[in-house]
């Protein structure tokens, strides 16, 4: 009687892994093919029937939306124009946030997200700091300020300000598109320079730069004193 030897007849698990990739690959082009397909016919329009279901519909994209939802992009999922959806938008956070519950509806980063309540905040950090994340270290979260504040900035000024090298923490920033690359600046060696990103501002829950908190918040965020 012959025994087989799984580690003889097992294939290379990289070259598995690259053929399996390469037949999945196949069947989205295939799928997506087919889905261009379909999207060439004319869709059947359904018509909102009442303010009360648009509110209802549009409110239930803002929850599925996993970054802030766009005036535009709900008025092109409803068909309707973009008038009808910002007022319809202005009702609903009314609405909402009258309700004195734990979330509300805000206007985040050129568009519409839930969050916590700021009365609530505390409780919900609790909460988050008993779970396993991957949180910013001090360094990065001071390096963050600095760059929030004094934005475009290079690495020198930087260094100016916190009084130690930030490189690690600027690339642990950039890794988790916290800030971006806003070029280069015309002078001797041409360094690059940084500022905040949309990802920023999202997960800041910040309309715009002008809702920044104060260096004192950034503080208490980083457990400084």
């Amino acid at each position: 009687m012959s025994v087989n030897n799984d580690s003889e007849l097992a294939p290379d698990e990289a070259a598995l892994n690259e053929e399996a990739s390469r037949e999945l690959e196949a069947m989205v082009a295939a799928e997506s093919q087919a889905g261009e397909a379909e999207s060439s016919e004319e869709p059947e329009t359904y018509l909102v029937q009442s303010a009360a279901e648009r509110n209802a519909i549009i409110e239930a994209l803002i929850f599925v939306s996993e970054e802030p939802l766009s005036v535009k992009t709900m008025a092109e999922v409803l068909r309707e124009e973009r008038e009808v959806i910002e007022g319809a938008v202005a009702d609903l956070a009314k609405e909402f946030n009258g309700r004195n519950s734990g979330l509300q509806l805000r206007e985040v980063a050129g568009g519409w997200q839930f969050a916590t309540r700021p009365e609530y905040h505390e409780h919900v950090r609790k909460y988050l700091k008993s779970r396993p994340s991957a949180k910013l270290s001090i360094a990065s979260l001071e390096t963050l300020a600095v760059i929030a504040y004094k934005q475009p900035v290079k690495v020198p000024e930087i260094l100016e300000i916190r009084g130690v090298q930030s490189p690690s923490s600027i690339k642990t920033l950039l890794d988790k598109k916290l800030i971006v690359a806003k070029g280069r600046k015309e002078t001797v060696g041409r360094p690059m320079m940084y500022g905040t990103s949309k990802d920023f501002l999202i997960q800041f829950g910040l309309k715009d730069l002008g809702e920044l908190p104060s260096m004192e918040d950034f503080q208490d965020l980083s457990g400084g004193s």
